[in-house]
């Protein structure tokens, strides 16, 4: 899966939000952290909930969540993997299709720029079409395995 490159001084501003009233995003609090790793895991693996976990470990955190009447409906992480990018990010399976990735994917991207950043990398995309449509994003040539060359898995360290 290629890595993508998003102009964060491009980024649209006002726009409109699909979110529901039941719907808000912010960033996660440190108190949240075993919560909100524990639920990663759960839903998207050891893997996932490893760069959440250093998402945490910065002031302010580098992870914004989705609570839909309380309850974490996703999440989406910067600056965990290396500087500058993108991810993970992902939406409870029951939750998709209500706009909540492509809002917390501006959240955190706009937080990127606040920080200073003029471009992230969304790195490993699934969904390419999607980031190209929400942010503009654009591929990256020869970017697969990129940073993602020889990481090791959780089977891979059980001995």
């Amino acid at each position: 899966m290629p890595d993508m490159l998003v102009r964060l001084y491009a980024l649209p501003e006002g726009r409109a939000s699909r979110l529901g009233p039941d719907v808000t995003i912010r960033r996660a609090l440190a108190a949240e952290r075993r919560t909100v790793v524990a639920w990663i895991e759960e839903r998207f693996g050891a893997l996932w909930a490893g760069e959440a976990e250093a998402a945490f470990s910065s002031t302010p955190t580098r992870i914004h969540i989705a609570l839909c009447k309380g309850e974490l409906a996703g999440f989406a992480c910067h600056d965990v993997t290396a500087l500058g990018f993108f991810g993970p990010t992902g939406v409870d399976e029951a939750m998709r299709g209500r706009g909540i990735g492509e809002a917390l994917l501006f959240e955190s991207l706009f937080a990127m720029r606040a920080a200073g950043y003029a471009y992230a990398i969304i790195g490993g995309v699934g969904p390419a079409e999607f980031y190209a449509r929400a942010v503009g994003a654009v591929e990256i040539p020869d970017s697969t395995p990129g940073i993602y060359a020889d990481m090791l898995s959780p089977d891979e360290t059980a001995s």
